[in-house]
Order: structure tokens, then C-alpha cells, then sequence
């Protein structure tokens, strides 16, 4: 037989093969694929094994291939733009805060419209990570930052430039979910990269930077407007966000079925041979429908999932508070104690303290995990996925204890630099309670931990995107002090959330449709 009908015959039996591994696709969800992709990628093995002789065509990554085999400086380096880009993306939330007073008299208008600037732009933080996680299914995750970043830069040119205020506000919009592919696909990259505990120390470090970037924000737009016009704010950030951009283009690829995917076809073009493929082709998928599953999802899960819609309401709570202090700070610091736009920048500086405070904990954390592994280990069992609570009980406690300090230390009669220190327990209390209920969404629902997370995502920035519109008339009918007093209270109730899922987290587990059953 000759080789071109030995190729031939062979070749026909591919589309069998690649039809039946279509149809299987079709019936998992596209979050159980990057599911299986990551257990793979810790595996050691990027392809489902079995007992069954290995397919010759099917194409799997080599040890050196993988992410965590990159050059610890090539860690390094994607590490560092992939935060700085996210700690670029959530500043630029918080840097107009020093720029409303300038925005109302350039554009004529009152506080509300000003405060839009803020609020659209958190809500389209939100609403791009619903888009974003599909379709990074398809394309990678490199090819949506680049194209994330290039958009983030482009769009902030009308921002900066336009003279109307529906421009401005339109255009804020469109740039916050432009840049929201760092929130939604960046945890995934970093994870990616490392193994072990160096996971864990990675992610927090991660972590720190979106929930720091709305508390540098107003500091460095301070020093700004202070001396300058408020356009410079947007100009400052345009010039940090083309460096991001170009910085982008050398960050390696780590998200493991593309990188499968890039092999299968290289393979294919480079032997003439059609029978080489990938265990994550996405050919058979169509792209709208996994699209629409990535949007649908996570409200399904809002709907059916008492543990997620709890916890999303909880740490949801607790980043509106965070903006909610982008409109009451300057009441506060400025009525008060008469600090300048700069001083008033410097005030989030306790909030930015207590995060670091937190992320500087992550060692602890991981001997705590240690030896909580070790107790299950020496009964035979794996440790539940609700000891990932343990941040979110100690923050639990930390937040309300934060808010009261700080509602009863905003009178003239106390020193400024009071306040400052008492609110440090709150922004200890956020970072923890997002580090442990994104690693608790990991572990109980790791088929969609991603839907999970970009639910959470959606409804934190609801929330944080609502709250400066009604910080003003809540503060001018309540008062600093009650104000502050009502949002305590409203973290003392929900404070016991983590404490009852740690304990009754395995039976809502077993009733779950979505939970994995440990």
C-alpha cells in the first residue's frame, strides 16, 4: 500500500474520533473543561488517562512545555505585569474620586452625575469578566489581555479629552470592561505558573493588588489634582497603561489547553498528518453557546447556591463599603479635620496598611493549612473544603470591629491621624475575605469555580458601583457617626455567614447541584 493511501485510509478514521470527542465536549460545561485542564496541568499530564493503550495522535505537553517549567524569572516578570495591570485596571476606579469637585464645575453639574464616573466605570468592571472567561476558551488568555489592555489605553483618550460629560461617562464605561480580563482571567495565570504553597503566597500577592488599587487610586490622583487639572489624572493613566500594554506582549501563554491546542496544530502543519489533536480542541464547540454559558451561569448559581449568594453578599458588602469611603472621606477629613485633595488621598492610607497586613499573613495561613492536612492525613481523609474558611472567620470578626473603631473616632475632638488607624482591621478583614472565599469556591465547586468567581465578581461590583451614589444622602440624613454605626451593624449580622457554612458547609454541599461532594 502506498503512503498516501496509507495516510488516507488512516486519516478517515480521525473524523470518527474527533466526533465522538465533539460530542463529549458539547456535553461538558466549558468551566468543566478548564476544570480538567487544570488537574491535569498538576497532574503532570495534560490529557485524560486511562487504562486504554495512549493514542499516538493524541497530543499531550511535555514536563519543559508546561507553565510551571518557565524560568523563575519568566515567572517573575508575568507576575508582575499581570498585577501591576490589575492594580492599573482598579485604580483607575478610584482615581476620580479627587477629580468630582473639578468634573461638577467643568461640566456644570452636581454631585450625582459626577459621582458616574465612579459607578459606570465599576460596572463595567463587573459586567466584562462574563464575557471575558468564555471566550479565553477559544483564543487563550494572552490574545484578551493584549486586546483588553489596547482597548483600556484607547478609550481613555476620550476621557481625558472629551468636552462633554456624557462622553466622559460613556467612555469610563467602556474602558472599565475593557480592563475587567484582569480580574476575571488573572488569578488564573498566576495559578498556572506555580505549584504547592508557592500557589498560595502567589494568589494572595495577587490578590492584594485589585483590592490595594481603589485605596492607591485616590492617593496618587491627590498629589495630582491638587497642583494640576483634573484632565492629568487621565492623562497620568494613559501613560501608565501603555506601558502595561507594551509590557503585555511579553508574557508567555500559561493557560494549558491553548498551549495543547498550539502544539496539536504546529504538529499537524509541520507532518502533513490531520490525525494529531488535542484532548481540548474547541473546534466541535460552538462559540456562542459557550459564551452564553459563561454569562448564564453564574447567575444560575446566585439562584440555586445559598453558599455562593451568601458569600457574594458578604464580600460584596464589604468592597461597597471600600467606595462608599471615596464619597465620605472627603466629608469627613475635609469638613472635620480640613485636610487639602492630597491629605485627603492619604487618609485610605490605614485601609491600604491593614491589606498589606493580610497579605503578609499568607505564611501563617499556610502552616495553618499544613498542619490541618496533616490532622486529616493521619485519619485517612482530605481536608474539607470549608478549612478554607478560617480568613473568612477571622475577617468576619476584624470588619465590623474596624467600622465601629472608625465611626467613633470621626469627631473633631479626636485627632486625625485616630480614624486613619482604626479603619487598618477593615482592610485587613477585606483581603481575607476574598483570599478564602475564592480559594472555598475553588475547592467546593471546582467544575465551576470560574462561573463561581466571575458571580462573585458581578455582584461585588454592583454593590461597590451603587454604594457612592447613595453614601451622600445616607451620611446627610444619618450623620458620619450613624452612618458609619448602620454599615457595622450590617457586618455584625453577617458576620456568623462563614462561621455557620464552616459548620454546616458538607450537608449544603450534599444537597448542592453544582458542589463537589468530598
Amino acid at each position: 500500500m502506498s503512503e498516501r493511501s496509507r495516510i488516507s485510509g488512516s486519516a478517515s478514521v480521525r473524523p470518527t474520533r474527533m466526533m465522538d470527542r465533539r460530542a463529549k465536549n458539547e456535553s461538558e460545561s466549558p468551566r468543566e473543561v478548564d476544570s480538567k485542564a487544570r488537574k491535569a496541568q498538576g497532574s503532570g499530564s495534560t490529557a485524560p488517562s486511562s487504562g486504554k493503550e495512549k493514542d499516538p495522535f493524541l497530543v499531550e505537553l511535555d514536563e519543559f512545555e508546561r507553565a510551571p517549567a518557565l524560568p523563575f524569572a519568566t515567572k517573575c516578570f508575568a507576575m508582575l505585569v499581570v498585577c501591576s495591570s490589575a492594580l492599573c485596571v482598579t485604580c483607575a476606579s478610584s482615581m476620580a474620586a479627587s477629580t468630582l469637585d473639578s468634573l461638577e464645575s467643568t461640566f456644570h453639574v452636581g454631585v450625582e452625575p459626577a459621582l458616574l464616573t465612579i459607578t459606570l466605570y465599576i460596572f463595567g468592571l463587573g459586567l466584562g469578566p462574563l464575557l471575558f472567561g468564555g471566550l479565553s476558551e477559544f483564543v487563550g488568555r494572552n490574545l484578551i489581555y493584549r486586546i483588553s489592555l489596547i482597548g483600556f489605553f484607547l478609550f481613555n483618550f476620550p476621557v481625558a479629552f472629551g468636552n462633554h460629560l456624557a462622553v466622559h461617562l460613556v467612555f469610563r464605561f467602556v474602558t472599565g470592561f475593557a480592563g475587567s480580563a484582569f480580574l476575571s482571567l488573572a488569578g488564573g495565570t498566576i495559578a498556572d505558573m506555580f505549584v504547592g504553597e508557592a500557589t498560595a503566597n502567589a494568589v494572595a500577592l495577587y490578590t492584594l493588588s485589585p483590592f490595594i488599587g481603589p485605596v492607591v487610586g485616590p492617593i496618587i490622583s491627590g498629589f495630582i489634582n491638587n497642583s494640576t487639572d483634573w484632565r492629568w489624572t487621565y492623562y497620568t493613566l494613559l501613560i501608565w497603561s501603555f506601558v502595561q500594554t507594551v509590557a503585555i506582549h511579553f508574557v508567555p501563554e500559561t493557560y494549558a489547553p491553548t498551549l495543547t491546542n498550539r502544539k496539536a496544530e504546529r504538529l499537524r502543519r509541520e507532518t502533513g498528518d490531520e490525525r494529531y489533536y488535542s484532548p481540548f480542541d474547541t473546534s466541535g464547540r460552538s462559540m456562542f453557546e459557550t459564551i452564553k454559558l459563561s454569562v448564564s451561569r453564574p447567575f444560575e448559581l446566585m439562584t440555586y447556591e445559598l453558599l455562593i449568594l451568601l458569600l457574594n453578599i458578604w464580600t460584596s458588602l464589604v468592597l461597597g463599603i471600600i467606595y462608599l469611603a471615596f464619597a465620605v472621606f472627603p466629608a469627613i477629613f475635609e469638613g472635620i479635620h480640613h485636610f487639602t485633595v492630597w491629605q485627603e488621598g492619604l487618609a485610605f492610607l490605614g485601609m491600604g496598611l491593614g491589606q498589606v497586613l493580610a497579605t503578609a499573613s499568607q505564611p501563617w495561613w499556610n502552616a495553618l493549612n499544613r498542619r490541618t492536612a496533616a490532622h486529616y492525613a493521619a485519619q485517612g481523609l482530605k481536608p474539607p473544603p470549608e478549612t478554607m474558611l478560617y480568613q473568612a472567620m477571622v475577617a468576619a470578626v476584624l470588619a465590623p470591629i474596624g467600622l465601629f473603631a472608625f465611626a467613633f473616632t470621626v469627631y473633631p475632638s479626636v485627632h486625625w491621624a485616630v480614624p486613619i488607624i482604626m479603619i487598618t482591621p477593615f482592610g485587613a478583614a477585606a483581603v481575607l475575605a476574598f483570599t478564602s472565599t475564592f480559594g472555598f469556591f475553588v475547592r467546593s465547586y471546582r467544575p465551576v469555580a470560574a462561573s463561581a468567581m466571575a458571580s462573585n465578581s458581578f455582584m461585588r461590583s454592583a454593590f461597590a458601583g451603587a454604594f457612592p451614589l447613595v453614601a451622600r444622602p445616607m451620611f446627610d440624613r444619618m450623620g458620619n457617626v450613624g452612618a458609619l454605626a448602620f454599615l457595622a451593624g450590617m457586618m455584625t449580622l453577617l458576620a456568623p455567614v462563614p462561621f455557620i457554612f464552616y459548620r454546616y458547609g458538607p450537608q449544603l454541599r450534599k444537597r448542592s447541584r453544582f458542589a463537589v461532594h468530598e
